[in-house]
């Protein structure tokens, strides 16, 4: 859509649904997205709730330092803690860089989960010892480019209606590598619009606006701490693959909205403290996991709630027909 010359149109749009928050007596502003014709919302969030941004690791110092330094340099919202989970972690590059932060922050603490590798239990660990308003779930492989990030964040977690929140998560090269979640894809799910251009204009500014989809990552992911309790937090049976999945559906199954929000950008260098699945022990916990998402979800794995059936389930947006 060519808008160039119709600015007045466009602002006329940005002011009714302005005007729809105010009669809803809901905080926030309205912007025009690039390209035009569309609009999103930054919600003001209510009071200062405090969020605690949890962050598993096991070794791996370089890595975590960035994630960690992008944080505390780039965030302008400042109530909040850094909860690292520290994982059996025996590298003296990672012990010597807690206790740095551990000096240098007030709001940094250590969780040790001297267990073997469960994401969700390490995870609802953490949980356990947070008296925050909000969580931030977030991998140590991630760096924060969006300076108001945690703004936006709890200003859409903070909504009646919306259960989890995710970010755009880009790859090195500035493509994506996260753009909401689509159930049904590759067999249980996948990621929407993977290696496109960040600021692709791709058919409804799907990574320019806010969507709803049935799940977000939890790669980086703010809920309520309410409603994180509310549905009994992660899945541990899920050891490594699908608890972002399962816990989002769990949202949605509760009457909640999952939401991607493409205002907020991080880099995403991808599960490199973990390893890969490459050995017949994880494969098999793979299989395992896969059967049991079936087996509790299989019928809206096939029907996306926010996904046209008419598109297929090998690539993403593709007509089938």
């Amino acid at each position: 859509m060519v808008v160039e010359n119709k600015s007045y149109a466009l602002e006329r749009g940005r002011k009714a649904v302005e005007e729809a928050l105010e009669r809803r007596k809901i905080k926030g502003n309205v912007e025009i997205a690039e390209g035009g014709a569309y609009y999103y919302i930054e919600y003001e969030p209510v009071g200062n709730p405090m969020v605690s941004i949890i962050i598993p690791t096991r070794n791996h110092a370089d890595i975590t330092k960035k994630c960690i330094d992008s944080i505390y340099e780039k965030s302008t919202y400042k109530n909040f803690e850094v909860v690292l989970v520290d994982n059996q972690s025996d590298e003296k590059e990672l012990l010597d860089l807690i206790e740095k932060y551990k000096k240098e922050y007030k709001n940094f603490r250590v969780v040790n989960a001297d267990m073997e590798f469960n994401y969700s239990k390490i995870n609802n660990l953490a949980v356990k010892t947070c008296k925050s308003d909000y969580i931030l779930l977030l991998n140590n492989d991630t760096e924060v480019i969006t300076p108001n990030w945690l703004e936006l964040l709890v200003g859409y977690a903070s909504q009646k209606h919306i259960g989890a929140v995710g970010a755009k998560l880009l790859y090195p090269d500035n493509t994506i590598q996260h753009g909401g979640v689509i159930l049904g894809i590759g067999g249980i799910a996948n990621h929407a619009f993977l290696n496109y251009d960040r600021d692709e204009l791709v058919f409804g500014a799907r990574i320019s606006v806010p969507y709803n989809y049935a799940a977000v990552t939890a790669a980086c992911l703010m809920v309520s701490r309410k409603k994180y309790d509310e549905v009994g937090g992660l899945e541990e049976d899920l050891k490594v693959a699908f608890n972002d999945v399962d816990f989002n559906i769990k949202l949605l199954k509760k009457g909640y909205y999952n939401v991607f929000v493409p205002m907020v950008e991080l880099y995403h260098y991808e599960s490199k403290s973990r390893g890969l699945d490459d050995n017949p022990e994880k494969y098999q916990r793979f299989l395992f996991e896969n059967e049991y998402m079936h087996k509790k979800w299989d019928d809206i794995i096939k029907n996306d709630p926010f996904y046209n059936p008419n598109y297929s389930l090998e690539k993403a947006y593709k007509l089938d027909k």
